[in-house]
């Protein structure tokens, strides 16, 4: 299987070790490094990509960032550029890639806990993780061609120790359990899950 993995940070580094272990090719895309680059809020850098980077079954994207401030305090901008990255950036992805798919492939997106569990100043995660997650059980009915879709969303990183402290009460998963979860919704006939990487009483 021959994956496009968009993103190099934490958890794109660890899908990517985990496709060349299970004996899959992992081709990584960044926004500003490595030999493939594209950045998930243009439209045009990514159905360029995908016009050039050659025969893929699998997309698993690990991009996306969004604004962490208090609803009061957010300014439209801030919503802009998150909504244009994780929100719009991902659907854009399966926009962009899906007349270049194999017949059967997947994609796989990244929401986060924050869909289902909430905090102060996360107003933004929540709602962005809600668009990401219905884009997902939306579109897994209209895909052609076989083509499936899923979901994952993670809770912090046990890796990502800056973060902590901003949930506060929340048990880590390990990014290789996230890349697992990643694996599990390429290799398997899944298609509009959403994959829970965190414990809650939901």
């Amino acid at each position: 299987m021959r994956v496009i993995v968009i993103g190099r940070g934490t958890v794109g580094s660890a899908v990517q070790k985990l496709l060349g272990e299970s004996g899959h090719e992992a081709v990584v895309v960044s926004r500003s490094s490595g030999g493939l680059r594209a950045d998930i809020s243009d439209s045009k850098s990514l159905k360029e990509l995908f016009e050039r980077v050659g025969p893929f079954d699998a997309v698993a994207c690990a991009a996306a960032n969004v604004f962490r401030r208090e609803l009061s305090q957010t300014a439209r901008e801030q919503w802009a550029q998150s909504i244009q990255s994780k929100g719009m950036g991902q659907i854009n992805v399966v926009r962009a890639a899906l007349p270049h798919i194999a017949d059967g492939g997947s994609f796989t997106l990244v929401s986060g806990v924050l869909s289902i569990e909430f905090m102060h100043a996360g107003t933004i995660g929540t709602t962005i993780n809600h668009l990401v997650e219905g884009f997902v059980r939306g579109a897994a009915v209209e895909l052609p061609r076989g083509v499936r879709i899923n979901c994952v969303s993670p809770t912090v990183l046990t890796e990502s120790v800056a973060y902590h402290a901003y949930f506060a009460g929340f048990t880590p998963v390990p990014a290789r359990e996230v890349a697992l979860a990643y694996l599990r919704a390429m290799v398997t006939p899944m298609t509009g899950r959403i994959l829970k990487l965190h414990k809650t009483d939901s």
